[in-house]
Parts: structure tokens; sequence; C-alpha cells
């Protein structure tokens, strides 16, 4: 397909692709004439993937670029393809320096984690994010008990393992794409679904009867 037609059915201005081609975000088509080039479907998923990237999880350009340097790597295996789309999500919090508090939540985080036989990587943001939360509730006098977190803990496994089962066979780049738009708007449904809940729990214990 000409330069048009993929701008066409990507949504995206040509001069759009013209610069993601520059950015190196979208390999180049093939050349058929000196201004003219060919276009193909992975072109197509490629621009549909830096859309999910770019408008759901709202990353600039400089943060898309390790994610599709990792598809581009035919050595780099499938969970870390996947994994440098979840990185690129972040949060990317920046730890206090020589803050005993931020040192005790993160070795508190990493307990947790390491407990659960959790496979993730010392690098992982989200457990920044934790040992965030938790250095939190421990100002606020409420630190977090193993049986507070232990149905945290439940849901989280069982989503996780629904979410990585929802990933089917497909291409690499579908495959990431999917877990951005996943990740991004499934915790949106679950942040909705959880208040609904809590406000339904809260009426059948604490309203007056009618």
């Amino acid at each position: 397909m000409k330069v048009s037609e993929l701008a066409e059915r990507s949504g995206l201005s040509v001069q759009t692709i013209k610069f993601y081609i520059r950015e190196g975000l979208l390999p180049k088509g093939a050349a058929t004439a000196a201004t003219q080039a060919e276009y193909g479907e992975e072109h197509l998923e490629r621009l549909r993937l830096i859309r999910a990237l770019r408008e759901v999880a709202d990353l600039p350009v400089a943060a898309i670029k390790p994610v599709v340097a990792a598809l581009d790597d035919d050595a780099t295996p499938l969970h870390d393809k996947l994994g440098a789309a979840q990185y690129a999500l972040g949060p990317h919090i920046e730890p206090p320096a020589d803050d005993p508090e931020w040192r005790a939540a993160r070795a508190e985080a990493d307990r947790l984690i390491e407990e659960q036989g959790w496979r993730a990587t010392p690098e992982a943001p989200s457990r920044d994010l934790l040992a965030q939360a938790f250095r939190a509730l421990r100002g606020l006098g409420l630190p977090p008990s193993d049986s507070q977190l232990q149905p945290y803990l439940q849901a989280a496994a069982m989503l996780g393992e629904h979410d990585v089962g929802s990933l089917d066979t497909a291409a690499p780049g579908l495959m990431v794409r999917r877990q951005v738009v996943m990740t991004v708007l499934y915790e949106q449904i679950l942040i909705a679904l959880r208040r609904l809940a809590q406000e339904d729990a809260s009426g059948r214990r604490f309203s007056e009867p009618q």
C-alpha cells in the first residue's frame, strides 16, 4: 500500500508516519521509485502499537523506542518484549535519597514479592510503586498487615494469569499492543468496579433499613 493508504487505515497523517520513520519507530517501506515506497500490514500493525503507546498509555517517543527495539530484535524472547512495554508504562518513581523509611518500605515490598514466588526483576517499576504505597500507609499510622494484603495478593495473582492467558499466539507486535491496552484500560475498569463494590458493601452493611 502507498503511504496515503497507510495513513488512512492507521488514522495518522502522512507527516506523522514520516516522523515515526525518521525517529526509527517505523521501518522504511520498500522503495518503488525515487520518492515512493510500498508498505505492508506489518507497518500498519506497528502504527497501531505506536498509537496505543502514545494515545492510550500517553508515552513520549523516547519511551516507545526501547519497546520497538525489543520487537525488532529477533533474539529478544517474547517475555522480554512484553516486559519492555510494561516497564515503559512505568510509573517511574525517583526514590528519595538517604531515606530510611523508603528503604524499609522497599525491603518490605521486595519481601512480599519474594514470598509470593513472583518472577519480577529488581528493576520492575511496580516494586517502587508498591514501596511508595507502603511508605505512605506507615506514615499515616496504617501499616498493611499480611491479612489485609492477602485478598489483594490473591486477586492480583488471578488477574495476572488471566491477563497473560488472554494473549494468544499472534504476532509479538499485536500481543504487545493488546497488553498495553489491557494494562492501561482494564486498570481503570478494575478501579471503577472496586469502588462500585465498596459502595454496594457499605450500603448493605451500614445503610438504614428501607
